[in-house]
């Protein structure tokens, strides 16, 4: 799946889809609720009010730049809080390079944040060893997010995921570490929106006159752009980014900005009463 934003490019590159299953994440998600919001379905829910939603990266090309956008579960992992999530051996580079994007093409890796589903191909196991899966690529972090998790969390799956996914990059001597507003080149300035986790930067683009977003995991699914309290069990700070959710879509509601999730398709934005409704692209 490819979208266009100005001399931009994006590119979804999925590593797992699913339908259902999804109320460890989002438990006030019913599906009775979901029907009540038709414009959900059938674009991010099944008639039953099952949610859509996928583990992906998004590629972004600009003209002087490839990067790779979130890196997904990686395979081989361990300490994975999710049984399914742990040993993966799923063939996710070689979707990326039948798509237009071998490993070593990539000069940019951005994540919007540390948690298990955004970090795992950031290396992979060569001869038991973690090394770096984008060899010529800068990786980029944000300072504080950086921070939290190298200091403040002994939760075993957090230590496991910063430890094969994280500390290896920055031990390899590829990361940077920038500011949560920082503008990664030309097109691309990061935004600050704290909650899901302490340092989360969802993604600004602008290229000739025509604007994206990308939200990382602000929201989990649309559904939350009608429920804006409904918080994920993965939120560092459920008050928090339930306020940064009004913030950012009130920033973007009603423009033309194409806005792309973290785990969703893309869409527009619009007001709807006091909350907002995603309307997804045909």
């Amino acid at each position: 799946m490819r979208w266009t934003i100005g001399r931009v490019k994006i590119t979804k590159i999925v590593e797992l889809e699913t339908v259902g299953s999804t109320r460890f994440i989002l438990p006030l998600a019913t599906n009775e609720e979901i029907q009540k919001h038709p414009w959900l379905i059938p674009p991010f829910a099944t008639e039953e009010g099952r949610l859509k939603m996928s583990i992906h990266s998004l590629v972004i090309e600009t003209p002087s730049r490839r990067i790779v956008v979130d890196t997904g579960l990686g395979n081989d992992k361990e300490g994975r809080n999710v049984p399914t999530w742990n040993n993966r051996k799923g063939p996710f580079l070689e979707t990326m390079t039948a798509a237009g994007f071998p490993p070593d093409s990539i000069d940019t890796v951005l994540c919007t944040h540390l948690h298990v589903d955004h970090v795992g191909w950031n290396t992979r196991l060569v001869g038991g060893k973690w090394v770096p899966t984008f060899a010529n690529a800068r990786y980029v972090f944000g300072k504080t997010e950086y921070e939290h998790w190298r200091d403040h969390s002994d939760a075993p799956d957090k230590v496991a995921v910063f430890t094969d996914s994280v500390k290896p990059v920055a031990d390899a001597g590829k990361a940077d570490l920038v500011a949560s507003d920082a503008r990664v080149c030309d097109e691309i300035t990061l935004i600050p929106t704290p909650g899901h986790s302490p340092g989360h930067m969802s993604i600004h683009i602008q290229s000739a006159g025509e604007q994206g977003l990308l939200t990382g995991d602000v929201a989990h699914h649309p559904c939350q752009m009608a429920h804006l309290d409904w918080s994920s069990t993965a939120d560092s700070d459920p008050a928090q980014s339930a306020v940064t959710r009004r913030d950012l879509f009130s920033r973007f509601a009603d423009t033309p900005t194409l806005v792309i999730g973290g785990h969703f398709n893309a869409g527009h934005i619009k007001r709807d009463g006091d909350a907002f409704k995603f309307v997804a692209l045909v």
